[in-house]
């Protein structure tokens, strides 16, 4: 996708006609931009420089790398090489590739189980590891596209991928999050098509990141299928929070009634894995929902709900809920004492046991 279409895509998650996105710009940056002229965006007529990019940026809530990287894409590989630190992991991830296009890989039974078991995994373990690890995995499963199944494979993985780095960096994240979404196209499977976007809404939605990618996401998840699955919670539950984040509290609370009910039908047994949500895990959602809207007695309902099914070998989401009622009491009026109890909850936690959510969380409490 190019710069035209995904900038008409979130001027339409956003419900703007093309005049209202030129107004915007006009009154935000004194320009005098016309409707036109955004239609020649749209259409790929002409590209919008770096002062329009830094325009379009700021008014639809995209990180300006984001849009830079739909002007100059990268390929595949390169990204995924991109993140070696040392060329000698860069030799290793092209060496695995090749090897795996030469004697063939895995089967799609045996990708499934590698995805059972890093979605457990990513529950528990640091981002760095699961980065290092998945990052050879893709450019194994690069390899083998050659049906459908494979394709919602690397979907997921993409994903898992995107994970692992903050969604504030968008050259990163949020490009991940798109490859995956078209890899899930690729699939022509609507199950996976719309878990792949609404796990991205999520993730960005409670960090609170990306907010107007994270309604884009949402939005085509909801348009591919809105029958009850994960991946339709994930989307509401993302888009409630992008909703919170703005302080839009009429609209968080209806796509929260709305997401409650898909969960009634949708809902998980499996307690710990990045592919489920057990009620702990939605009431992880609502807690830190509810305390961003200000609502102290569902945060507290929410939270002791949460602890109470929590398992104990997930400590870091122990660490959400109690960083979630550092944010209320900054919310309330309390900031210092907020933060020095989310820095407390932050501290307690192993190092190793830190994601970067959590990093996003405590940066979104101590200026509160």
């Amino acid at each position: 996708m190019g710069i035209g279409a995904l900038t008409r895509d979130l001027r339409k998650a956003r419900g703007w006609s093309q005049g209202r996105l030129a107004d915007e710009i006009n009154i935000a940056f004194g320009t005098s931009l016309t409707r036109e002229y955004v239609s020649r965006w749209e259409r790929s007529k002409v590209a919008p420089g770096p002062f329009y990019l830094r325009c379009l940026s700021a008014v639809l809530d995209v990180p300006l790398a984001v849009l830079e990287g739909e002007v100059k894409r990268r390929t595949f590989l390169s990204d995924v090489a991109a993140t070696a630190i040392a060329p000698v992991v860069a030799s290793d991830l092209l060496s695995t590739g090749f090897s795996a296009r030469l004697k063939g890989g895995p089967s799609v039974e045996e990708w499934e189980e590698k995805l059972s078991t890093y979605g457990t995994e990513y529950m528990s373990l640091g981002a760095e590891d699961i980065q290092r690890r998945v990052a050879g995995e893709l450019v194994l499963v690069q390899q083998q596209l050659d049906e459908p199944r494979l394709w919602s494979v690397a979907a997921r993985l993409m994903t898992l991928y995107a994970k692992t780095f903050p969604g504030n960096d968008g050259a990163k994240a949020v490009s991940w999050y798109r490859l995956a979404a078209a890899a899930a196209d690729q699939s022509a499977d609507d199950q996976t098509r719309v878990w792949v976007r609404g796990r991205a809404a999520i993730a960005l939605g409670y960090e609170g990141a990306s907010l107007g990618v994270a309604d884009l996401f949402a939005d085509q998840a909801v348009a591919i299928s809105d029958q009850p699955s994960l991946g339709l919670l994930n989307a509401l539950m993302g888009k409630a929070h992008a909703a919170a984040v703005r302080g839009d509290s009429q609209t968080a609370r209806r796509l929260l009634d709305q997401g409650l009910r898909v969960f009634e039908q949708a809902g998980s047994y499996e307690q710990t894995s990045d592919y489920a949500v057990p009620w702990w895990r939605m009431n992880v959602f609502v807690s830190l929902l509810a305390a961003r809207l200000g609502d102290e007695t569902a945060a507290v309902d929410a939270q002791d709900a949460a602890r109470a099914d929590l398992p104990r070998a997930l400590p870091r989401f122990a660490t959400h809920l109690e960083m979630h009622r550092g944010l209320m009491m900054a919310k309330s009026g309390d900031r210092r004492g907020g933060a020095t109890y989310a820095r407390a909850a932050l501290n307690a936690l192993p190092p190793e046991k830190h994601s970067l959510t959590l990093r996003l969380l405590m940066a979104e409490i101590e200026p509160a």
